[in-house]
């Protein structure tokens, strides 16, 4: 490694030693424990003061669903595994087809639970995974703690080429990368384990990408007050709580919002509907579709 390179990573914030932990391997479990915790209060101020970054980046993601597209996140290591998460979890919670959320993990998928590290730093392959993946109008969001992650870089370089909607989540505020459109960066600072991004920089990381995707999804329709009315009932949980939802919002007994359940084939907003306006299934489901999906739209409320 030349030495120009090496010295520009030893300045990454997230290569900083933290003063906090001097003498850490000394001391007893329990302050170690309590400094970890106290550490990790930090990232929820930090995170709170990318409020308007977040919710640029929402905007566009949720621009990106309605027009047809997808959101894909691009990571490596942590990072890439919280991509992975978030396009595990997305679907399913708010009625998406998987399809619409994707996750590129450098590496590939044996990467997600076992470290790949060395394939960080190809630039070309993040090309050319983001370039199978991804189409103009996509929304792309790079997930990389120091910022300079190859792999990542690429990506965001060639979805910005194609016409995509791009942004960075990272912990290094200081890094410039002209193909993100928007950088989302909570300072963090140093970690109690220096260059140990899984700690304050991950959970900050996991905490925005909460944020974007949920804000996005209540742009979307998919949210109303407090609820989430598009989720699919898979299991008895979900069946249970879909019922539970329907009686509340369709303001119906229980016995009803069984019923309903289960002729708006298992689709909450329909049965809210049909409860609230006495429509059939398919009435309902047409005045879902002209409130583009928003339960409070098709219900007149607004």
């Amino acid at each position: 490694m030349a030495s120009g390179e090496a010295a520009a990573y030893r300045l990454l914030p997230t290569e900083q030693a933290n003063p906090a932990s001097r003498r850490l391997d000394l001391l007893p479990l329990r302050s170690v424990v309590a400094l970890l915790c106290r550490a990790e209060a930090r990232v929820f101020r930090a995170a709170a003061a990318e409020a308007p970054r977040i919710a640029r980046a929402a905007a566009a993601a949720a621009d990106a669903l309605a027009g047809g597209g997808a959101l894909i996140f691009v990571g490596a290591g942590t990072s890439g595994r919280l991509g992975v998460l978030e396009a595990a979890e997305i679907p399913p919670t708010f009625g998406l087809a998987p399809g619409r959320v994707k996750a590129i993990m450098a590496g590939g998928r044996g990467a997600v639970f076992r470290s790949r590290e060395g394939a960080e730093d190809d630039a070309a392959d993040g090309a050319r995974r983001l370039r199978r993946a991804a189409r103009r109008g996509d929304m792309v969001v790079g997930v990389a703690a120091s910022g300079v992650t190859p792999f990542v870089r690429g990506a965001l370089t060639e979805a910005r080429a194609l016409g995509c909607r791009t942004a960075l989540v990272t912990a290094n505020s200081r890094v410039r990368v002209p193909a993100a459109q928007i950088v989302i960066a909570p300072r963090t600072g140093p970690e109690l384990l220096a260059g140990s991004t899984r700690l304050k920089s991950g959970s900050a990381a996991k905490l925005v990408l909460n944020a974007l995707t949920t804000a996005a999804m209540v742009r979307l329709g998919k949210v109303y007050d407090g609820w989430m009315v598009d989720f699919k009932p898979t299991n008895r949980k979900l069946v249970f709580r879909a019922a539970r939802l329907i009686a509340a919002l369709g303001r119906v007994d229980a016995r009803r919002a069984e019923t309903l359940l289960a002729e708006s084939g298992r689709h909450v907003k329909t049965a809210v509907v049909m409860a609230r306006l006495g429509l059939g299934r398919r009435a309902a489901r047409r005045r879902l579709s002209t409130a583009a999906g928003s339960l409070r739209r098709a219900l007149g409320e607004v």
